[in-house]
């Protein structure tokens, strides 16, 4: 709203490049849409060209508005505890305020909890405390039985997997392919079980084209596909993830709805943080509002 506003008072063109046209619709005259290798695929206005081309765009990978993909069906039900907190309080180095202010959550065994609310609420807060990345000022976190950010390192990640805000906070290789060994490496798997992952990673996550390169040429999209990739190469008990459907077009979003839903299927239990109201009706089987640190 705020950029079609200066763009009418200042009479200027906006040029919006997004996955996502859906809220956008109402702003935008024209779209150019682009496949891969750089061809336009259509062009025109907005309406026209979906309704006209609506099933071939999906089939390309574009964001149809109003057809977001479907959640696989769910083939299991919410077990026991595996990460538990309990009226957390976190205040950062010269903080004002409170980060995050008793906040007490669950996350099961065979289910996602997601962690919704605005900018600045404590999401990525929270998500670190469940990781065991940070320690909490107050309350505390028992993750598998343990405080998990007392946990060395081997022992932590053998237990929990997370994804950063940032991908690139946590990307480590000169190569793709050697970013998803570095976890099975460190917890002592087996030489061929590790190539076995890497290869199913890769061509689940879309990457095999890229395996090679080095990981901070890849674009936005495909940093989160990796950074996802690395938490779940470890096999973990638990996944933390924040925002992990960032810059992902329909396809890949779909297939990492997928690998995730058969993640939590076997047993696994999922925290994430998500602006992506998509994915969070999709996936999630609780919800957790923060606003100003507090559960609202």
């Amino acid at each position: 709203e705020v950029i079609a506003r200066v763009a009418e008072r200042r009479e200027v063109t906006m040029v919006m490049v997004e996955h996502r046209i859906a809220d956008a619709l109402p702003l935008v005259d024209r779209v150019i849409v682009i496949e891969a290798g750089g061809g336009v695929v259509a062009e025109g206005p907005p309406r026209a060209v979906f309704a006209r081309e609506a099933e071939r765009l999906k089939d390309l990978g574009v964001w149809v508005p109003g057809a977001a993909p479907a959640a696989p069906p769910r083939r299991t039900t919410p077990g026991g505890e595996a990460i538990v907190a309990r009226d957390l309080t976190y205040l950062y180095p010269r903080g004002a305020a409170p980060a995050l202010d008793g906040i007490s959550a669950t996350v099961r065994h065979g289910s996602a909890l997601a962690i919704t609310g605005p900018n600045g609420s404590g999401k990525s807060t929270l998500a670190l405390l469940l990781a065991g990345l940070l320690r909490p000022r107050g309350g505390e976190v028992r993750a598998f039985g343990d405080e998990p950010s007392r946990l060395r390192p081997r022992a932590l990640v053998r237990r929990i997997g997370t994804v950063f805000q940032d991908p690139e906070h946590q990307l480590v290789a000169a190569r793709v392919d050697d970013e998803l060994r570095v976890g099975p490496r460190a917890i002592g798997v087996a030489a061929g079980e590790i190539e076995q992952r890497v290869r199913e990673l890769l061509e689940r996550l879309d990457l095999s084209k890229v395996a090679a390169a080095n990981p901070f040429t890849l674009s936005g999209g495909e940093k989160r596909r990796l950074s996802v990739g690395t938490a779940l190469a470890t096999s973990p008990g638990a996944l933390v993830l924040d925002e992990p459907t960032f810059g992902q077009d329909r396809r890949t979003f779909a297939e990492l709805l997928t690998l995730l839903a058969e993640y939590r299927d076997g047993g696994g239990a999922i925290a994430f943080a998500s602006h992506d109201e998509l994915f969070v009706d999709a996936f999630a089987d609780e919800r957790l509002r923060l606003v100003g640190g507090r559960a609202a």
